[in-house]
């Protein structure tokens, strides 16, 4: 079948496509047999996934949380600052967490909003910020974008933009943010109609590209945002989440081409050199090359009854598998952290395995 066949698959067809593509496609890339945790996630010892030079092992219980609290559904994101320390934000009052390497926590931060999206980390004339969309704050303070300094403080806020032409504030839901090159501010609304909105460095409205659909240059569900700079101009990276596709566009908006297909709802990436990072919401962490080619797979879950699985307790998900990648981030060592969308929330982190 080729391309533009397996691209108009329905979604049931799709869904057992990926679960066949990914058992191959480990097969084929001879991923080591990964040490399962018995009766769940909760083993110590030898746990590891991926495949040639990017195998990884486990972390046991990196990040957990003092006795009586529960990340929520870390329906977030993860990112890191100048330090070395981790920002982990969580869907419930414990807001963003910040970790050191080695998981222990150090902190929380803007725990006036505990749904904090996406999370990217800027420098800004010598000063560290993170972009960050908050989907639940306050009552008045739902789908908010927000810029925030590493010690949680609020420096800028916008919101749904009347340009917009919006009829109901339902319409205005939002799932990323990232700096452009210029200093400009681009919004994802994925939840809402997919378009992703440009915004001047002070927060002024100035115009709006793609919008749902399927055909080239549309999105269905704008989840995630990036900025790929690893071509000759940098690139703006979109995990089009609904229409399993990693797309670019430039910075005025244009549409410059689908670079990865068949991919099980990408929803974060992160970069490492010129390798792409994407977590994906069925149950995988695959890890792309320059040319968007995948050279592993990690965590990649069997199971296809826990892929986005919300009501799935953590402890029956082997340490080994996601059941529903949500955030991710890759550091300069190549460590990995992964947060899975599930009621009571789990964070993994993945150490690189030293190659002869």
């Amino acid at each position: 079948m080729g391309l533009k066949g397996k691209s108009e698959m329905s979604r049931v067809n799709r869904r057992t496509f990926f679960g066949m593509a990914g058992a191959s496609a480990v097969a084929a890339l001879a991923m080591p047999p990964a040490l399962r945790a018995e009766g769940g996630g909760g083993s110590t010892s030898a746990l590891q996934t991926g495949n040639g030079e990017w195998t990884y092992d486990i972390v046991p219980g990196w990040g957990n949380l003092p006795a009586g609290k529960q990340f929520g559904g870390t329906h977030g994101a993860i990112a890191t600052d100048n330090a070395g320390n981790l920002y982990v934000s969580t869907q419930s009052e414990t807001g963003i967490l910040v970790y050191d390497p080695s998981g222990k926590l150090l902190r929380t931060i803007a725990t006036q909003y505990p749904e904090v999206h996406s999370l990217v980390h800027a420098v800004e004339n010598g000063e560290e910020f993170f972009y960050a969309v908050v989907q639940k704050g306050t009552p008045e303070e739902n789908w908010l974008f927000i810029k925030i300094k590493t010690d949680g403080s609020v420096v800028q806020k916008i919101k749904a933009p009347a340009e917009a032409g919006f009829k109901t504030p339902n319409e205005w839901r939002i799932t990323s943010a990232v700096p452009g090159p210029d200093g400009s501010i681009y919004i994802a609304n994925g939840y809402g109609d997919s378009r992703i909105f440009r915004f001047d460095k002070a927060g002024n409205y100035k115009a709006s590209f793609t919008g749902k659909g399927t055909e080239d240059g549309k999105c269905n569900c704008s989840h995630g945002l990036a900025v790929d700079t690893r071509y000759g101009q940098p690139l703006l990276l979109v995990c089009d989440r609904e229409n399993f596709r990693l797309s670019h566009y430039d910075f005025d908006g244009k549409f410059v081409a689908n670079v990865t297909q068949h991919m099980r709802r990408p929803c974060q990436v992160s970069f490492y050199g010129e390798h792409a990072v994407v977590s994906e919401l069925l149950g995988r962490v695959t890890i792309l090359d320059k040319d968007n080619v995948p050279v592993a797979f990690l965590g990649d879950n069997p199971v296809q009854s826990q892929w986005a699985n919300y009501g799935l307790n953590p402890e029956v998900i082997p340490a080994t598998v996601f059941s529903a990648a949500h955030g991710c981030f890759v550091d300069s060592a190549a460590n990995i952290y992964v947060s899975d969308w599930n009621k009571t929330g789990r964070v993994t982190k993945l150490t690189r395995r030293a190659t002869a």
